[in-house]
Parts: structure tokens; sequence; C-alpha cells
């Protein structure tokens, strides 16, 4: 199987990946067939996804609903580049995922996805400032770190350490991280799981701004069903399997969900 590099018409180096045009709103980001993901522990094989199918759209916001165990996560992993496939196809614009070098997924994250998880991982002697001027330095064309961070809630914190913060606080400045280098995809993997929901809701309207802002495809994982009415479409994930696809008619803004 093809890297990255391998394009439906032609081949192209993989090194042009980070110089490939995002897609126009509403086109296609992501493609996935027959996607499958086993893991052995010893003698035994834990089967995660079961042959996965999905098309994700430039600037949609969707939610990945589930319970613990259901595939979620190993499914955005795929996404992101930071897991692979036992079997399927993964395609970001017109390029081949599957069976990409570590050289390759490395820059295809680097240039063109953000990440946000449960836990913050922001470095603690560093102020929200400077954790999100660490990305920003190596970015192709990011916002300035200030901008980011203002856009997300936080423009008086800017100089605040994590220790100084609440953790919905630390939670944005984790945002405006993965924002910041202005990505084509946020990939968020429970953002709100270890927050209550007045703290939650603030995290996600942060994520709604950005989304709404920057046009950003955004994934979001949850366990909680109230997140999925701010969302355009809501995947269903049970048991490895894709068993639902609904479309929001209308959606409620983050400030107006509640669980």
């Amino acid at each position: 199987m093809g890297g990255i590099s391998r394009f439906a018409a032609g081949t192209v180096s993989a090194g042009d990946v980070h110089r490939y045009e995002p897609a126009a709103a509403g086109g296609r980001v992501f493609s996935a067939r027959g996607l499958t993901k086993v893991y052995k522990m010893g003698e035994v094989e834990v089967p995660a996804l079961r042959g996965i199918d999905l098309e994700l759209v430039a600037g949609e916001l969707v939610v990945l609903l589930g319970p613990s165990g259901s595939g979620k996560s190993t499914l955005l992993n795929i996404l992101g580049g930071l897991d692979t496939p036992t079997s399927g196809e993964v395609w970001y614009l017109d390029h081949q995922l599957t069976g990409a070098t570590e050289n390759d997924l490395t820059r295809f994250r680097r240039e063109h996805v953000g990440f946000v998880f449960q836990f913050y991982n922001l470095i603690p002697s560093l102020t929200a400032r400077e954790n999100v001027a660490a990305v920003t330095e190596i970015a192709t064309a990011p916002m300035r770190p200030e901008e980011a961070l203002q856009m997300v809630g936080l423009g008086d914190r800017l100089d605040h350490f994590p220790a100084q913060m609440s953790g919905g606080e630390q939670q944005r400045v984790a945002i405006a991280r993965a924002i910041a280098k202005k990505p084509a995809v946020l990939l968020c993997d429970e953002p709100t799981g270890a927050l209550d929901s007045q703290t939650g809701v603030v995290v996600l309207e942060a994520l709604e701004n950005a989304n709404r802002t920057l046009g950003t495809l955004t994934v979001l994982i949850t366990h909680n069903a109230g997140i999925a009415d701010m969302a355009n479409r809501v995947i269903r994930l049970s048991d490895g399997h894709i068993v639902d696809i609904r479309t929001n008619a209308t959606r409620k803004a983050a400030r107006e969900l509640s669980w």
C-alpha cells in the first residue's frame, strides 16, 4: 500500500503533503473504507473496529458517541495518524494515510491536525502564552499565541502558569495550543471528561467558536449524549461498528447544553 504520497491520480512526493490545499467548505476531508483494528494481547485477539466506512467533510462539527470500548478513540487515533488500522483504507483529501511511513505521519500530524485530549498535557513551568508558543514556533503559518488564547476567552490569562488556572482554563489553553497552528482538522478525545458540566460547557463554547471561526473540521469524542445536540452530525458506535449516523436539523449552542 502507498503512503501519503499516493494520490488518486499520479504520484507526488510525500514531502508535498504539507503544501496540499485544504478542502473547501463541505468538501471531503477524510474517507475511510473497511477499517478494522485488532489488538493482540498474547494469544488473545481483541477487535476494536469491525469494518468502518465513513466520510467527514470540511467545516462540520461531528460527535462520535458511544460507551467505553465502542471503538471511538481507536477510530480517532487512526484518523489522526496516531495509530494504524489492521485492514482497510484511510484517505486524507487525496492522500492515502494507510501504509504511510512514520515520518509521513509525523508531518501529517504536525501540518494538518490539532489534538485535544481529556488531560491537558500542559508544561507546568511555562505560562499559557508559552505553552501555545511551543507549538506555533514549529508551525508553518500559525496565529499568534495571544490571538489563539483570546479566541478561547483567555486573553487576560496570558502570563498565568497552569497551577494558577482552573481545570477548565487549562483545557482552554490546550485548545488554544491545538488551534494556533490553524489545523484543517481538530480531533478531541473526551475534552470535557474531567470537568463538571458548567465548566464543560465553557470548554465546548471554545471548541464551537474555533469550529465556526476557522472552519476547522472538528471531531469530538464523548460518551455524553447531551453534547451530541451541538453537532452537525452524530455518529454512534457500538462494539466496533457504526450503528447510526444522525444529522441534527437544528443545532444547539454549547451554552444551551446540560447534562
